[in-house]
């Protein structure tokens, strides 16, 4: 306590206080607030270095799949992948066979599901991780430096035909289910094209038993993903999404229809380093609600004894590997038990 006799800020209680509301952020805005809580302001520190970094006027590469069976494209594609994977370990794709209506479907389900009552939300909030169907505010709330304005839909399984619909929220029910099986389609070409890429035969990582894990989410960190691969929807014209690329962040346009690829640690892993998962954030802004819709590819994430390290065909002759075998759980639960604004979980595995 100072001399004026305020309290000091008790971070611990105004985090507790926050989720025994299970109201999320979306709560906070109902509420008429007119200042942001002191939880989920940036430290000074960390908004100064920002300051020191510019701001890019360059593009993502957009990765045209149309006409991916013709042997000429397909050539084309795998080398447009490898290219963007080494670089950016960002990319975006168009023609990729979903249709736009069944991505607008999607996209309304979840704004609806965080628009009704909070009370048939609360149904879903829980910090349990191993609930397949859970609603939160900040999965890393108690461990990160800074809250995010974020609330998230999490939905994991690890085959779309395995869902239980019962378990699913009746408002984006239908939608999930259709658009896991399609997107789960999509991973399975791209995971093709990011073998091949590797030189490897087009099976490699289908055959390393990764599995979809749909994380449907509200802003976010500075942060690489720890899976191996994540399929991003957003709305036409909705920015927020930057990457940091060449010591500057660099807006993601959305193009109509179009998905956000990006490499996770585990490919990075596996791939010894050859493609990179690139650190990225998503920026508050005032323009209203941000809704993306997240896939991410991560493993069988419920397997005590899997372990994943640099795949062997990979490896120089004369080197070691650059990183070491993980176990998965324990690198996963490293993952949920930090902050995701430490999470760059390849230093973790380091050789």
């Amino acid at each position: 306590m100072d001399a004026s006799g305020a309290q000091e800020y008790d971070r611990g209680q105004e985090l507790k206080t926050f989720d025994e509301t299970k109201a999320g952020v979306k709560g906070l805005v109902d509420s008429g607030l007119q200042k942001i809580p002191q939880i989920f302001v940036r430290p000074p520190e960390e908004l100064a270095e920002d300051l020191n970094y510019k701001r890019a006027q360059i593009e993502v590469p957009v990765i045209d799949l149309g006409d991916l069976e013709k042997t000429h494209r397909h050539k084309q594609i795998v080398e447009e992948v490898r290219i963007a994977s080494e670089t950016w370990g960002f990319f975006q794709v168009v023609n990729h066979g979903i249709s736009l209506s069944v991505l607008d479907e999607m996209l309304d389900a979840i704004q609806k599901f965080n628009e009704q009552d909070v009370e048939e939300k609360k149904k879903y909030y829980m910090r349990d991780n191993m609930r397949r169907v859970r609603f939160n505010s900040n999965f890393d709330l108690f461990t990160s430096r800074t809250a995010s304005w974020r609330d998230s839909l999490a939905i994991s399984f690890s085959d779309p035909d395995q869902i239980n619909s019962d378990d699913l929220p009746d408002l984006c029910r239908k939608s999930v289910i259709e658009y896991s099986k399609l997107v789960n389609n999509l991973g399975n070409i791209l995971f093709g094209l990011l073998s091949e890429a590797l030189g490897l035969e087009p099976e490699h990582l289908r055959n390393m038993d990764s599995c979809p894990e749909p994380e449907l989410t509200l802003g976010t960190a500075k942060h690489s993903d720890p899976g191996f691969l994540t399929i991003l929807l957003e709305p036409e014209l909705t920015l927020g999404l930057q990457i940091f690329f060449q010591n500057q962040w660099v807006d993601v346009r959305p193009i109509p229809g179009a998905f956000v690829i990006n490499i996770g640690d585990l490919l990075q892993l596996v791939s010894n380093g050859k493609f990179r998962s690139n650190k990225h954030r998503v920026v508050a802004n005032r323009l209203g609600p941000r809704i993306s819709i997240a896939c991410s590819f991560s493993g069988p994430i419920h397997m005590d004894k899997f372990f994943y390290g640099p795949i062997k065909e990979l490896i120089p002759e004369e080197n070691p590997p650059e990183y070491k075998e993980v176990l998965l759980s324990d690198y996963l639960m490293k993952f949920i038990t930090t902050g995701l604004d430490e999470n760059f979980l390849v230093n973790y595995c380091k050789g």
